[in-house]
């Protein structure tokens, strides 16, 4: 086949995207405002029924969906804001898996926590093949001083949290809430843990926006059957990722949302304290943004705490509103690629993502193949070889015990032992909604080659 050049994952915007950025632009509001509070609705009206359509516009649907669904500058951001609702704060412990993201763990270092790490799964999980936590492991690792446990819904594969709401309900004689009433920030949290009664559930969906499972746990407490939820209706508090590189994408952004049991609300929360709070926390500790001040007379403003800058603007939102348009075809459009990515991993023996399941449906973002019998130096070997024939791929990814900012506090990746077998022969395909039909095959017909000239499979 004549050489190709294929980038790994490129953002797919389209007239409608640059359009609506047009309009934004000229509509005068280019920060927060009202087409950020429009994504916010829209996004908590998909989150909770899959549906795109719905007519956010009505009072029915803005009584039903605001103030659900927060829009923020980045996944980072909304995983950190998470935290701090929750009250995590120094003298606390997150446990985290081995096998993420630096944003899973930095967010609750920023917080002044310490995080625990815990080694996946060997193999990754049985069905799936995801790199998810020892379950095991997780429960051991739970104390006294635990919070809160971030679990990782990697590839767009959502985790089993039944297991985990399971572990930390049969932990919770161990859990002590905080008890910290002299701010508003701090009564909150205090407020949340003690209704909660145990360790906070916190996902981070950075790649899920749209996956779903069959669950029997949520936030809110045990269903009445099993019953299929999205990501952002399970956990308790839950981070999603609008970054470039992600199916769905504002440029940057992310956006918080939480799922709570009745006794949280019994303890004196409520959704609209939750929302001003991340309002607060994201604007400075401002507690107006430029839409509640551009009313007639209502310059004035308090700072009720020296807090942070990250909310999403309108440009970003435009963007969103028009992405999430187009979402479900672009996930159909990744499920035909995937499709073809199967049937030649499975004729070269190579193992890969299982994104479907008869409980699970992923959002396929991430296509992870792990080539039988390669170590490390030989799976950079075949992406070099890769590249060198025009296609680009990653590795999803390097475990943080191996990183330098968290070497010395894992105790190094000698202690995770999983989380290593399972990254050194791991490469990532590229998987974007802009790779033609043509495109796949080269990608394919690319990796038969180089496994084959390497005497792979």
């Amino acid at each position: 086949m004549k050489k190709r050049q294929i980038s790994f994952s490129p953002p797919d915007i389209s007239e409608l995207e640059i359009a609506e950025i047009c309009e934004a632009l000229r509509s005068g509001w280019i920060t927060t405002g009202p087409r950020t509070k429009m994504l916010e609705c829209r996004l908590a009206a998909y989150i909770e029924s899959g549906q795109v359509d719905i007519d956010c516009s009505t009072q029915d649907a803005i009584a039903r969906y605001s103030q659900r669904v927060v829009c923020l500058n980045s996944a980072t951001a909304a995983e950190e804001l998470n935290l701090r609702i929750l009250g995590v704060r120094e003298g606390d412990e997150v446990i985290v898996p081995a096998y993420t993201y630096t944003a899973s763990a930095s967010a609750a270092i920023h917080c002044g926590a310490t995080v625990k790490f815990v080694d996946i799964q060997k193999d990754g999980d049985r069905t799936t093949h995801a790199p998810e936590m020892d379950y095991e492991k997780l429960e051991n690792a739970i104390t006294e001083n635990t919070k809160t446990v971030v679990i990782v819904d990697l590839g767009g594969i959502v985790a089993d949290y039944d297991r985990v709401f399971e572990i930390v309900e049969r932990k919770k004689s161990l859990f002590k809430p905080l008890d910290d009433h002299r701010d508003s920030l701090s009564d909150l949290g205090s407020r949340i843990q003690a209704g909660l009664g145990r360790v906070a559930v916190v996902a981070d969906c950075a790649h899920s926006l749209g996956a779903s499972r069959v669950v029997n746990h949520t936030g809110k407490g045990k269903t009445d059957a099993p019953e299929r939820r999205y990501c952002g209706t399970i956990a308790d508090f839950t981070a999603f990722s609008f970054h470039a590189v992600k199916n769905f994408t504002t440029a940057e952004g992310g956006a918080s949302t939480w799922c709570l049991p009745k006794s949280v609300y019994d303890n004196g929360v409520t959704d609209s304290t939750i929302y001003k709070m991340y309002q607060l926390l994201s604007l400075h500790g401002q507690n107006k943004d430029a839409l509640a001040k551009s009313r007639i007379g209502a310059w004035e403003y308090d700072i009720i705490g020296p807090w942070y800058k990250c909310n999403m603007t309108d440009i970003m939102a435009a963007i969103g509103l028009r992405q999430l348009d187009r979402y479900p075809k672009l996930l159909e459009r990744r499920l035909q690629i995937m499709a073809v990515y199967d049937k030649t991993c499975d004729e070269l023996g190579i193992k890969h993502l299982v994104h479907y399941t008869d409980y699970m449906d992923s959002s396929n973002h991430l296509y992870l193949i792990r080539v039988p019998g390669a170590t490390e130096e030989t799976r950079n070997e075949i992406i070099t070889k890769m590249a060198e024939a025009g296609v680009a791929t990653n590795v999803h990814y390097k475990p943080l015990p191996m990183m330098t900012a968290y070497k010395e506090g894992s105790g190094g990746i000698g202690n995770y032992p999983n989380a290593y077998d399972y990254y050194q022969n791991l490469i990532t395909l590229p998987l974007h909604t802009l790779l033609s039909d043509y495109d796949v095959e080269y990608v394919v017909e690319t990796l038969k080659h180089v496994i084959k000239e390497m005497n792979l499979c």
